[in-house]
């Protein structure tokens, strides 16, 4: 199954069935979610998904991640290239009305149409 073994579309497609009311989704509930929008189920990576989480609370399961997610959080060093590249978003904004203006200098008031 690779590193991954479980695909966001499978375990999106559970979260809507647990959404909808239903506690334990089986791989038919999963493969018709799926099926319902054009995408054909991986069977594997399914049962992979329902032994994970079974007999498990899917709040309680997110809510474990998410600590883990926060846990991995930077630590200082990537936090100063935000501003680099906000400073050279403006000044490639103001260079572009001026090229769009020698263009429009091109057709010098003639049009293919006069």
């Amino acid at each position: 199954h690779g590193a991954f073994p479980l695909s966001m579309k499978h375990v999106a497609a559970y979260l809507l069935a647990v959404l909808g009311g239903n506690a334990s989704p089986s791989e038919k509930d999963i493969s018709n979610i799926l099926g319902s929008v054009g995408i054909e189920a991986d069977g594997a990576r399914v049962k992979d998904l329902i032994a994970a989480l079974k007999g498990k609370n899917v709040e309680e399961v997110i809510a474990e991640g998410s600590k883990k997610l926060a846990s991995l959080a930077p630590s200082g060093g990537g936090g100063g290239g935000a501003p680099a590249a906000g400073g050279a978003a403006p000044a490639a904004a103001a260079a572009a009305p001026a090229e769009e203006e020698e263009e429009s200098d091109g057709d010098m008031g003639m049009s293919l149409f006069d």
